[in-house]
């Protein structure tokens, strides 16, 4: 766009007009380019010619921070700068040459300048090795901010020669690091940082920044690329450890089955120049971005530790590829928690490892947008991109980010832009998809080596300059020779050494003193005189309050309050978290109260006692994968309270099948890291069809060995009262799986007693509470069914028939089981009856330890083997639920 010399007058009067009329309508350059017209206009003896200039000047600075980015030279293997941008042309803004040393006074920059010295500026500014991207921001304050400290350095920072030192000695570190790992373990997979060594400076600089900006505790989220060179290098990891890792030889050091090197997870205390900081590196398996929303909730629960001011003090930090950052689902979904009540965790930096490549897919195949970085916009938050080849630059930016971050608590993106000197592990060949790039690698000397050489030009004696690589080439040899630290407990320690690692049968007491229920119950009915409850909630609390007071039909709603109740004045924190989970996707829970008039939110679970635990309780968005990482990730912080996430139906938590699999279910064999999480997952066969139906029971079974999970399928209220008690109480943390209804929340044979919650304990087993006292036919089922079942036995009044509920899938305790069986002598039938199809449900898991059970093969009673969960017909579905129920007592 040329502001003087390619339009005409009357197109010019018509903008302006329409400027005046609706000045949003128009572009930005031509706002200000009018703008500077009316303050012209406006001041008499002003000079409307140069008020013309001024305008294109500060269209100009405009256009500079807005697409300078596009002329940066950030790519290390560029031999040139990309060719200079048409629109930052003189000629686009009617400028010319000889306005170059005229003077001018734009707005919103830092004083008046010539034309060549505001181009000079901007072009370092925002065209040198960092570009920047600020301008979609919709936060004037925060552009500005940015502005000032960008233009006023020429977004460079001034390097005393022990700076200069202190960058290089990190670098040479990283390099020879890699190298010392190529030529000792020769052929096995380290995911080399060469390259990307810039890395390491970098994250260095942004630890010292942290510390010095009051951050205690920094915790990282990466995959493989670097990660074992960040260990040794950031996190301190002793490099003996390390190299033992790749001799294969400490194969006693630790519990479980474990993991590649380069997915273990560290942490370390490390003392910088202005404090102590704790770091933290999270397990992460191959799947790239999984661990994203893991470190959230961790930093999550830690700021929420350490009450007000605790998001400054802890610091989420994500290190991306490029390709997975602009691939993977999960990152969006990570951008958009950063903002959203009961997620934030004070603003996360991003780092974008972009080595131009991934695996053998080139970036035109890999996104369909100019950056790989782009997705990072929707939360409007600025994104650098800098040359990895300029450490300086790279140290600058690292501070800058950070303080960003600790000034707006806001995300921020870091685009490191590099290249993979290898292929995608050391034993691949890149040249033969990639041969004109790799032939440009292969000719580009190491990063140290570059910056060393700009060190010496600069005057810098070479001693110096080698001083630390020779002695960390020293440390490096000497580790080979010293025995690695082999102790155990990686994953019980600090806030977990009180946790038993192993797991025991016990059964913890979990009851509650009737008089302790009754005033929960009081207080969860109780309702401030002026808030505005809705008719029908009112009813349902008031419903509660009596069944508690009456001490007989509690029904489910109320054996969750009640148990979220006493764990909150026990001192156990609750954190309940899941799509519309405050109000329940069966409108059954009512734990947040909105007023009627003012639209005020009310938490009574929040205001029992005084000194009780906190309670969170969150509508999550609509996600699972995101959501349900990060309450693992917040479950590895607490290990004394209860969290638990809640499908909304739990057919969808197979949306978040890479955390059930590769974090919930193998943790602690992986990584000797325990989580207490509890899955809760409505599950029930009512002909909603195949999405509403099943949290297929089968699939959590079928993870379940060494006793790495809990799965409970349980069908009173009582129950759930104590298996929710049972979790914190327990002397060991093991996840939890939950199968939890949907139509018994209102069933009135679905309720249970006071006094089943102030006496007993969590059952694994449920013998009939109407046994026969001669037993020909044994009917085992697990949840919703057994009210059918138990309907059907009543109205037929059918004889012999004994109902029992196994209530806890696994670990399997059927002990009193074949106690009882070795009582029934005329037992001709053991059936096993489920709503699931044959191939789904408990069933395939069940059917061989039922089978040794009892030393004879088990009648199966349910739908055949299905290729879906259900059928979509409510008719059909209520033929074969009566089928179901005939056969189960013998009716053909």
């Amino acid at each position: 766009m040329a502001i003087a010399g390619n339009v005409s007058p009357q197109w010019l009067e018509e903008q302006y007009r329409l400027w005046r009329a609706e000045p949003e309508r128009l572009s930005a350059d031509w706002r200000a380019f009018f703008e500077g017209f009316d303050l012209a206009r406006e001041r008499p003896g002003v000079d409307c010619e140069l008020a013309l200039k001024t305008s294109a000047v500060d269209s100009l600075i405009y256009r500079y921070r807005d697409l300078g980015h596009l002329q940066a030279w950030t790519n290390p293997l560029d031999d040139q700068p990309p060719t200079a941008l048409p629109d930052l042309a003189l000629a686009a803004f009617g400028l010319e040459e000889t306005d170059l040393d005229r003077t001018f006074r734009p707005l919103r920059y830092p004083g008046p300048a010539t034309l060549r010295e505001i181009i000079a500026t901007l072009q370092a500014t925002y065209c040198g090795s960092v570009g920047v991207e600020f301008m979609h921001s919709q936060e004037p304050s925060q552009r500005q901010w940015l502005k000032e400290r960008m233009e006023t350095s020429r977004n460079r920072a001034e390097f005393t020669a022990g700076e200069q030192l202190a960058i290089l000695a990190k670098l040479q570190e990283a390099t020879l690091f890699e190298e010392f790992l190529h030529r000792h373990f020769l052929g096995q997979k380290r995911f080399s940082l060469e390259g990307g060594e810039g890395l390491i400076p970098f994250l260095d600089a942004l630890v010292n920044r942290a510390t010095a900006s009051g951050v205690t505790d920094l915790v990282m989220g990466m995959s493989h690329r670097g990660r074992l060179n960040v260990l040794a290098n950031i996190f301190g990891k002793p490099l003996e450890n390390i190299f033992a890792e790749f001799q294969d030889n400490l194969e006693l050091a630790f519990v479980g089955e474990g993991d590649v090197k380069y997915h273990q997870g560290f942490s370390a205390d490390r003392q910088t120049a202005s404090g102590r900081i704790h770091l933290s590196l999270a397990s992460n398996p191959s799947h790239l971005e999984a661990v994203d929303p893991v470190v959230l909730g961790k930093c999550r629960a830690r700021h929420v530790s350490y009450g007000p001011g605790g998001r400054k003090r802890v610091l989420p930090l994500l290190i991306h590829g490029d390709a997975a950052f602009a691939g993977q689902g999960i990152v969006t979904e990570v951008f958009n928690l950063s903002q959203l009540d009961g997620y934030q965790s004070g603003g996360t930096v991003h780092v974008v490892l972009n080595n131009q490549i991934g695996f053998t897919t080139d970036p035109v195949h890999a996104r369909s947008t100019p950056y790989a970085t782009d997705v990072a916009k929707m939360l409007a938050v600025p994104i650098f991109h800098v040359n990895g080849e300029d450490q300086e630059a790279l140290v600058h930016v690292a501070r800058l980010a950070l303080e960003y971050r600790q000034t707006f608590a806001r995300d921020v993106v870091v685009e490191l832009l590099c290249y993979r000197r290898h292929g995608h592990n050391e034993g691949d060949e890149p040249a033969f998809t990639q041969p004109l790039m790799y032939e440009k690698i292969r000719r580009r000397r190491p990063a140290h080596e570059l910056y060393a050489t700009k060190l010496e030009h600069a005057g810098m004696p070479r001693s110096d300059i080698e001083a630390s690589a020779t002695r960390y080439a020293g440390q490096l040899e000497a580790a080979l020779t010293i025995p690695a630290d082999t102790r155990q407990g990686l994953g019980f320690y600090a806030k977990w050494e009180k946790v038993q690692r192993e797991v025991t049968s016990g059964q913890p007491d979990t009851a509650v003193p009737h008089e302790h229920l009754r005033e929960s119950g009081e207080r969860l009915a109780r309702i401030p005189g002026a808030f505005n409850v809705h008719p029908k909630v009112a009813r349902v609390l008031e419903k509660r309050r009596e069944a508690i007071a009456l001490g007989a039909g509690l029904d489910w709603a109320t054996g969750e309050a009640l148990a979220f109740a006493t764990l909150l004045t026990g001192g156990v924190p609750v954190r309940l978290s899941g799509q519309d989970c405050r109000r329940g996707t069966f409108n059954q829970r009512h734990a947040v109260l909105i007023d009627q008039k003012n639209g005020h939110p009310l938490v009574p679970l929040a205001f029992l006692a005084p000194g009780q635990a906190p309670v969170q309780l969150c509508d999550s968005m609509l996600s699972e994968a995101a959501v349900l990482g990060f309450e693992y990730g917040y479950s590895l912080e607490v290990p004394e309270g209860l969290t638990i996430w809640e499908a909304q139906f739990g057919d969808f938590a197979n949306g978040a099948q890479v955390i059930i699999d590769q974090f919930i279910a193998s943790s602690e064999a992986k990584w000797d890291r325990s989580s207490g999480l509890v899955l809760m997952l409505p599950h029930g066969y009512e002909g909603q069809g195949p999405e509403h139906s099943s949290a297929r029971i089968e699939r959590y079974l079928s993870l379940c060995a060494e006793n790495n999970l809990q799965v409970v399928f349980p069908s009173t209220p009582a129950q759930l009262f104590h298996l929710l008690r049972r979790q914190v109480k327990l002397p060991y943390r093991r996840p939890l799986i939950v199968f939890t209804p949907k139509s018994l929340l209102r069933l009135p044979a679905c309720v249970s007693s006071l006094t089943e919650f102030s006496g007993g304990r969590f059952a694994p087993l449920l013998a009939d509470p109407e046994a026969p006292p001669e037993v020909h036919t044994l009917l085992l089922c697990t949840g919703k069914i057994y009210y059918e079942l138990a309907e059907r036995r009543r109205l037929d009044a059918s004889s012999g028939v004994t109902l029992w509920r196994i209530e806890q899938l696994y670990p399997l305790r059927l002990d009193a089981l074949r106690e009882a069986s070795a009582a029934w002598p005329q037992l001709t039938r053991i059936v096993w009856v489920q709503e699931e199809p044959e191939n789904m449900g408990a069933w395939p898991f069940l059917r061989p330890q039922l089978a040794s059970l009892f030393g004879r093969g088990i009648e199966y009673v349910g739908r055949p083997a299905m290729a879906t969960t259900a059928v979509g017909s409510h008719r059909r579905h209520g033929q074969e639920q009566a089928l179901i129920i005939d056969t189960a007592f013998g009716v053909k």
